[in-house]
């Protein structure tokens, strides 16, 4: 066999993801499960009226209209006619509910499963599945791309699980090559390491880089970083032309593929952002644009990750902070909405080609009755606890945090109707 380029790290990242034998679930049922995760951000709250959940033809439903999907008798938005005919792979919520409706607020909570608390930092989902698993890549194992205000955070874990963020991925990664020549780089490492480093730390804390900074660590990561055939994950110019066309020529297309390259890799975490659906005027000329981005991208990630035989170890997350109101407002658009909403997942055990839940299509016009509109409503708790089980991490697990804390992975239960393996 001829290894050509490949270090012996990349093979033995390969042999040891080849190996993963299947794993207890919180029931103790033996299972295989995911061991990665693709999050599709919807940054500013897609309007779950205009994509996975239309009430065409109602007085709530706007100028969007219906079309059949893969799943018999059941319809999605005509702006998402790539997903529809996808929808037989994945696992449809029509009922997330929350009690945040503040973008910031809205935002945490979807990302870590806690609502957010002036006294702790909480990981997102991603961080957590770095802390409590390990690899042999030279490359972050938790990345963003194309993050927008409100990344993905190590929170109480640490800086060093918080996500390595990229943009456009048709752009090179920047600073990966040395500025001057390999003798004065190597000269100026040599300094940082015995002069710089050693001035530093005298006086300081033992164990400086475990509770202080990250700044060794950091420096010695990014160095094997630069020296990395790894990287070469990141470019998605190395696929084919009809792959790239395949996933839309946009920043999020190519996010998107990137996503799939670097799960292909090695990598735990890929969260890829869409931005720019908050609606609050002209919703559906706003969501339709959005949504004809996601369309083209989203399919194209789950065909693909499927051809590449990742989407049963892949979990696949699309969804934003909250959804839009179902009333229209005088400038037509649609306002902030967490009182039942949807969220698209795929991969791993999850269940394929099934809807979980239902929104009314006349609402009630009392505040304190929202979730008599709702059907088998899912909490964001509920939910994370749910993808944490299909990673197989004990979501029931506490940990202490720096300032002491006991605090659980997370405070919800499984969604025993979205899994395989009912």
């Amino acid at each position: 066999m001829s290894l050509g380029g490949i270090g012996l790290t990349a093979i033995a990242e390969s042999l040891a993801r080849a190996s993963e034998s299947p794993r207890e679930d919180s029931r103790g049922k033996k299972s295989k499960k995911a061991r990665s995760m693709i999050m599709l951000w919807l940054q500013g709250g897609p309007s779950q009226l205009d994509t996975f959940d239309p009430h065409a033809g109602t007085k709530i439903g706007g100028d969007v209209r219906s079309i059949p999907t893969s799943i018999p008798n059941i319809e999605i938005a005509d702006t998402l006619p790539r997903v529809a005919e996808q929808l037989h792979m994945t696992t449809l919520i029509r009922s997330l509910v929350s009690k945040e409706g503040d973008h910031e607020r809205a935002s945490y909570q979807l990302k870590t499963g806690w609502r957010p608390d002036p006294t702790i930092v909480h990981p997102s989902i991603g961080a957590v599945l770095c802390h409590q698993t390990s690899d042999n890549l030279e490359i972050p194992r938790h990345v963003s791309i194309l993050s927008g205000q409100w990344p993905a955070r190590g929170g109480y874990m640490g800086g060093q699980y918080d996500a390595f963020q990229i943009g456009d991925p048709k752009n090179r990664l920047p600073n990966l090559r040395s500025q001057t020549s390999e003798d004065r780089t190597a000269m100026r490492i040599d300094g940082l390491k015995n002069v710089v480093e050693r001035e530093f730390a005298r006086g300081r804390f033992e164990n400086l880089d475990a509770c202080k900074t990250q700044h060794e660590t950091a420096t010695a990561k990014a160095l094997e970083m630069m020296n990395s055939q790894q990287v070469s994950a990141f470019d998605v110019s190395l696929e084919s032309k009809s792959m790239q066309d395949g996933f839309g020529d946009t920043p999020f297309g190519r996010g998107c593929l990137s996503a799939v390259r670097l799960i292909e890799r090695g990598v735990r975490c890929v969260e890829v952002e869409l931005n720019g659906w908050d609606s609050h005027a002209n919703n559906h000329e706003t969501q339709s644009k959005r949504c004809a981005v996601l369309d083209v991208a989203l399919s194209a990630l789950i065909h693909e990750l499927k051809a590449r035989e990742l989407l049963d170890s892949t979990l696949v997350i699309c969804g934003g902070e909250f959804g839009r109101t179902p009333t229209i407002n005088v400038t037509a658009g649609r306002d902030h909405w967490q009182h039942g909403f949807s969220m698209l997942l795929a991969g791993g055990p999850l269940r394929r080609g099934y809807v979980h839940g239902a929104t009314a299509s006349k609402p009630t016009d009392n505040p304190s009755k929202r979730l008599e509109d709702v059907a088998s409503p899912v909490t964001v708790q509920d939910l994370h606890a749910t993808l944490l089980d299909c990673l197989a991490i004990d979501f029931s697990k506490e940990l202490i945090t720096p300032i002491q804390r006991p605090l659980l992975l997370s405070q919800g239960s499984v969604v025993r109707e979205l899994l395989s393996d009912l």
